[in-house]
């Protein structure tokens, strides 16, 4: 405090300061200003108790403070109207029975989920082949088989990950696979199949969630984990739902995770979706479950109170974001940090489906808030970041979001520190399940519908 007693003695020093500190605050994400925040209060609120600064400048400085933390505040997208038109052409190339993701391999050619339990192999060209050997799959409602991600060590491990609904005595449980894949130019199956994590109890509900990032260092991977629609789950540390997970590419707990070494309770209980989270509150507990080894659900977790994250990439600057569905409004984009509590279902900008109300999360300033929410919602299918000047250049380091409901591709640009705002919304006419980039840089889409369509998408 005595070198900033010193400075702040000359009057144009100090506004100088305080200059400074807003500009700094204004380029910091949402959570990173508030730390700042509060480190500038107590500096203004010593250098006027010391009669270094009058009251007046202390208050106005306070009052610029404060001002300066609402630059990066939530922001709802969800009354953004679609561009007038579509900067780019679609083509159908192939379609599928309720298509889920798409993973390009480095040969150019695409692996394609589909809910009800094939993996494909497919060409540019629309060239189907099935893939063999892939696992059962509980398939009911937004279950089934769900992602499919390569391995960032491919070239050598010729690996590839999937997540999918595991089926069970009572209901499924979310399930992540590593197998090998072995192609030719007419065949593929894979081999040497092996679930590296699982989620149990199984149970009833949808919302898997099961989208899969891989770390920049290539070493670890993030595992998004939906509420199953049971809501409270999300904010039991014990229960793996509601969480982003960090794992190994083993499956095992990752070193650094924020309870790395920690072990949950041995027995959970397992209740069926309740009609809202007041009900879920009270919830009848259908069964309990005992692990046979330790829980290790607090050792895995990085971040905790997420409701349906179907979203998670990271951005050229090394950011994890995660994208959401709310309830009856309140879809959400967010920074996912470690050991951060993201509120569900404690909070939401939505309510029930049933018109039962949620708290703000403004009345939980302990939780973290998404940078944007959507309500009206999108339903959003995923997140991506496009990379490359060579097909869309404009777009180099932007990120793309896939809309259901709301038949939308969404542009979103990210400044690198926190921050990010909307910049187009186009209207594609379909709902839109995935989208991923090329190796040429041009985009590729799956319609969620049965039949849904497989859509190359070029520039004008």
């Amino acid at each position: 405090m005595l070198k900033i007693t010193m400075l702040a003695k000359s009057k144009q020093l100090f506004l100088k300061f305080l200059a400074n500190c807003f500009l700094g605050l204004s380029g910091l994400p949402y959570n990173a200003n508030i730390g700042r925040q509060s480190r500038m209060e107590r500096i203004i609120a010593t250098l006027k108790n010391q009669g270094v600064i009058p009251v007046k400048l202390a208050k106005a400085a306070l009052i610029l403070t404060l001002s300066s933390i609402a630059v990066w505040a939530q922001v709802n997208a969800g009354e953004q109207k679609p561009e007038p038109s579509l900067p780019f052409n679609m083509t159908t190339v192939a379609t599928f029975e309720l298509p889920w993701r798409i993973a390009f391999l480095p040969d150019g050619r695409m692996l394609i989920t589909e809910k009800v339990g094939p993996v494909w192999l497919v060409s540019q060209q629309g060239e189907k082949i099935p893939v063999s050997g892939t696992p059962p799959v509980y398939w009911s409602g937004q279950n089934g088989m769900l992602g499919v991600f390569v391995s960032p060590h491919f070239a050598t491990d010729e690996s590839i990950y999937l997540t999918y609904a595991e089926p069970g005595d009572y209901g499924g449980g979310l399930a992540l696979a590593r197998a090998k894949l072995h192609t030719t130019a007419k065949s593929a199956r894979l081999g040497d199949l092996t679930v590296i994590w699982r989620q149990l109890p199984r149970g009833k509900g949808g919302q898997e969630g099961a989208q899969i990032a891989f770390s920049p260092d290539g070493q670890y991977l993030f595992l998004t984990v939906g509420d199953r629609q049971r809501f409270t789950p999300a904010q039991d540390p014990d229960q793996p739902e509601g969480k982003v997970l960090r794992l190994t590419l083993d499956g095992k707990p990752a070193p650094g995770n924020p309870n790395f070494g920690k072990t949950g309770a041995p027995t959970i209980p397992l209740i069926d979706p309740p009609s809202d989270t007041e009900a879920a509150k009270t919830a009848k507990v259908v069964s309990t479950y005992t692990f046979t080894g330790p829980n290790l659900t607090p050792s895995e977790t990085w971040a905790s109170g997420i409701r349906t994250p179907y979203g998670l990439a990271f951005s050229p600057t090394g950011e994890l974001w995660e994208l959401e569905h709310g309830p009856r409004g309140g879809d959400e984009l967010n920074l996912i940090e470690k050991g951060k509590n993201y509120g569900w279902p404690l909070v939401s900008y939505g309510m029930n489906y049933n018109g039962v109300p949620i708290p703000n999360p403004d009345t939980r300033p302990d939780l973290a808030k998404p940078v944007i929410y959507w309500v009206p919602v999108i339903a959003p299918g995923n997140l991506m970041f496009y990379h490359g000047t060579q097909t869309f250049p404009q777009w180099n380091g932007n990120g793309l979001i896939s809309g259901l409901a709301s038949k939308a591709l969404i542009r979103v640009i990210f400044d690198g520190h926190g921050g990010a705002k909307v910049a187009e919304r186009w209207d594609v006419g379909k709902r839109i399940r995935d989208v991923e980039e090329g190796p040429d840089g041009s985009l590729w889409m799956l319609e969620d519908a049965n039949p849904g369509a497989l859509i190359h998408v070029t520039p004008k």
